[in-house]
């Protein structure tokens, strides 16, 4: 698939979804890399007026699972969620955060994947560590 046509798969991926919810949007894809970025507004705030870790983690979420299911083989194989763990470096009010998946291991069964969330000045406010299972679907 092209760059254009993973972002575009992913786009569809979303609809009617949570990720639609924190208007998260696919921006890049790269050969082992995907990036989505999501608005900070007082919809993905905590009670003080800075971004919900849950709100960074559900984007960390998002971008890893999709990175998985667009480079792996999905016509056999349902991707999930295993285990994931976030540190929060830095406070954000406004603006986007983006978060960048990039696979550490990509294996048939598990993926692992460092997932960065930046903000507009590329300084690093969160960073993440997804992993993946890809298990079979079962034959109809």
């Amino acid at each position: 698939m092209t760059k254009e046509e993973i972002i575009e798969l992913s786009r569809k991926a979303c609809k009617n979804t949570l990720m639609e919810t924190l208007d998260i949007e696919f921006v890049e894809a790269g050969d082992d890399y995907m990036i989505a970025k999501m608005p900070v507004t007082p919809k993905v705030h905590q009670p003080d007026g800075v971004l919900h870790g849950g709100a960074t983690v559900a984007l960390a979420e998002t971008v890893g699972s999709m990175a998985s299911y667009v480079f792996l083989n999905t016509e056999d194989f349902f991707v999930r969620g295993i285990e994931i763990s976030a540190n929060h470096l830095k406070s954000v009010r406004e603006g986007y955060v983006y978060a960048k998946a990039a696979f550490i291991h990509k294996g048939r069964t598990t993926q692992l994947f460092e997932i960065r969330i930046t903000d507009e000045s590329d300084q690093l406010i969160s960073i993440v560590k997804l992993t993946t299972i890809a298990l079979p679907k079962e034959k109809k």
